[in-house]
């Protein structure tokens, strides 16, 4: 592996010179990493809240046939 040091304005510099699809290539990469981390934050917040407990499943049956109801 070849590691070269450039600064951001460098970098902006060569996606500027890549063919319309190699910049769409790098933009998709960055979307997905940015996605993934995002991801990642909101799962660990879910994790870390306390459980529901006083939610039955009988609370989520009724809560399911009301919202089906108003979409429907």
């Amino acid at each position: 592996m070849v590691s070269v040091s450039i600064t951001l304005e460098q970098l902006i510099t060569a996606i500027q010179q890549l063919q319309p699809s190699e910049r769409t290539q790098i933009a998709q990469a960055l979307i997905k990493t940015e996605l993934q981390s995002g991801l990642e934050r909101l799962i660990q917040e879910l994790y870390a809240q306390p459980p529901a407990d006083h939610i039955t499943d009988a609370d989520i049956v009724a809560e399911i046939k009301a919202v089906r109801r108003v979409a429907h």
